[in-house]
Parts: structure tokens; C-alpha cells; sequence
């Protein structure tokens, strides 16, 4: 999916909402739990619920790695089951040295085909820039985080400048708009206004809203661009509205109440 065909989905949907797919096995329904592939069954019915309402979805992988084989086996099944017209994101935070970042990027552009991937930009350019050789591909940077150990590093001056507004600035250089996104987390807004100043027509990915308390009005506020810009991640809000045989009709109800205030804060 190249940023175009994103954007006439936010436009077509009235939405920029991307669920996220953190799907814990100890967490599922416990009618589903002892069931052979649980874990797709689950994504599955949350896919069919909330499709209508949402433009992407983001797969954490750590969640399936977990598991082996079956946690890979269900996470190509749920890529595979992902619309087409549905933007995925491999939640990966990859970033090592040429060689390696060139297999990562094989792994989620070829074999698991996704459309993005998010990666640790801290080993620099070498270690980018292996995912943007792909077309109509993204490299989502991790820009700066809701965790608190953000301030050890990203929140940190370099002379006059925090660390991580050096790391966008020079980030945004090695792409474009068209192959670049970065994240910056939900509870960050003090700083989201400084960073769409920095970089007004690259996609941010955001983290952070839902269960982490982030603020989709603070964040559309500052964060929207004349496209949108923004990729609004929400997870455990809306895959686990239910712990009972409801899950995926209340995860589908959630998804379309962001989906509706959303609709108000778009500006096309």
C-alpha cells in the first residue's frame, strides 16, 4: 500500500484508527484458550469486527514470537487474513547492522508481507536503510516514546536540542514522506506540536491512546496534517473490551466509537 492509496482509505473510512493486534494468549476468552489455534481464531473474529472502522492494523511480534512456530504460524495466518485494503504494520523495533536489518526486512516485506515495519534508529543509517530499498514499503522510526525510560535517552539535551529531535531531523533526510513514518507516543503531546513542526508531511504512528491514557482530541489537535498524518494506534482498549463470547462485538463497538469522534476531527 503506497501513501495515496492510505490516504483515500482515511478519507473513505472517516477514520485514521489502527488496531492493534498485541494479542496475549493468557488473555483471550476462556472458550477460545483451549482451543487449537486460539490465537488466529481470536485475531480473526476481532479482523471481521472492527475492518469496517479502522485503516490499519499493527501487529507487536514479540507476542507471537513468544510462542515458537505456532506464534509465527499464527501471525502470517493473521497477515494473510488482513484485508488488502488494510495498512499492516510488523511492530517489530528492528535495527541491527547492514547484513542482519537486510534479512529482517526480507522477513516482514517478503515473506510476511507486510506493508511497514517499525525499527530502533539508534545504530544509524546503515541499519535503516536495508528496509527502504522496497517499494511502496515504510520504515517507521521510532521517534519518541510514551515509556518512561524516554527521558534516559530520547529526552535528553544535545546542546540545544533534545536527543530525539536530532534523530528526526536526520532521519527524515535518508526519505520521504512516501517511505518514512515515525512513532511518537500518545502521552508525548507536550512535543508532538515541535515534532509536525519538524517533519509536517511525514505520517506519525501514535501510540499510547486507550488504556494508556493518551488523548485522541490533544493528539488530532496537534498532530493532523493536511492528509491526516496520523496512524492512531489503540490495542488492549478495543481486543480486550470483553473477556467473555462478546469479545468481538464489543471490540467492533469500541473501534466504532473512536472511529466516530475521529470522523469529527479530520479536516477533509
Amino acid at each position: 500500500m503506497n501513501r495515496q492509496q492510505l490516504v483515500e482509505q482515511i478519507k473513505a473510512k472517516r477514520s485514521f484508527l489502527c488496531v492493534g493486534l498485541d494479542t496475549d494468549i493468557t488473555k483471550l476468552p476462556m472458550h477460545l484458550q483451549k482451543q487449537p489455534g486460539a490465537l488466529f481464531a481470536f485475531n480473526k473474529a476481532i479482523i471481521d469486527a472492527t475492518k469496517d472502522y479502522c485503516v490499519s492494523y499493527k501487529i507487536n511480534t514479540a507476542f507471537y514470537e513468544a510462542l515458537g512456530l505456532k506464534g509465527w504460524e499464527a501471525m502470517e495466518q493473521t497477515v494473510d487474513y488482513i484485508p488488502a485494503t488494510h495498512f499492516t504494520i510488523a511492530d517489530a523495533k528492528r535495527g541491527d547492522i547492514g547484513n542482519t536489518s537486510t534479512q529482517y526486512a526480507k522477513a516482514f516485506f517478503e515473506t510476511l508481507k507486510f506493508d511497514a515495519v517499525t525499527v530502533a534508529p539508534y545504530m544509524g543509517e546503515d541499519s535503516i536503510r536495508p528496509f527502504m530499498e522496497y517499494d511502496n514499503k515504510f520504515v517507521i522510526v521510532l521517534g519518541l516514546t510514551s515509556n518512561k525510560g524516554a527521558r534516559d535517552f530520547e529526552l535528553q539535551k544535545m546542546g540545544d536540542s533534545f536527543l530525539y529531535e536530532k534523530v528526526i531531523s536526520t532521519v527524515a533526510m535518508w526519505g520521504t514522506p512516501a517511505n518514512l513514518m515515525f512513532v511518537v507516543g500518545a502521552t508525548q503531546t507536550s512535543e508532538l506540536a515541535n515534532i509536525r513542526n519538524m517533519i509536517p508531511d511525514h505520517f506519525l504512528l501514535v501510540p499510547g491512546v486507550g488504556a494508556q491514557g493518551g488523548s485522541l482530541q490533544e493528539v488530532s489537535t496537534v498532530g493532523m496534517n493536511k492528509d491526516c498524518g496520523l496512524l492512531v494506534n489503540a490495542s488492549r482498549a478495543i481486543i480486550y473490551a470483553s473477556a467473555g463470547e462478546d469479545f468481538a462485538e464489543a471490540a467492533g463497538n469500541v473501534a466504532k466509537d473512536y472511529q466516530q469522534e475521529m470522523s469529527g476531527y479530520l479536516r477533509f
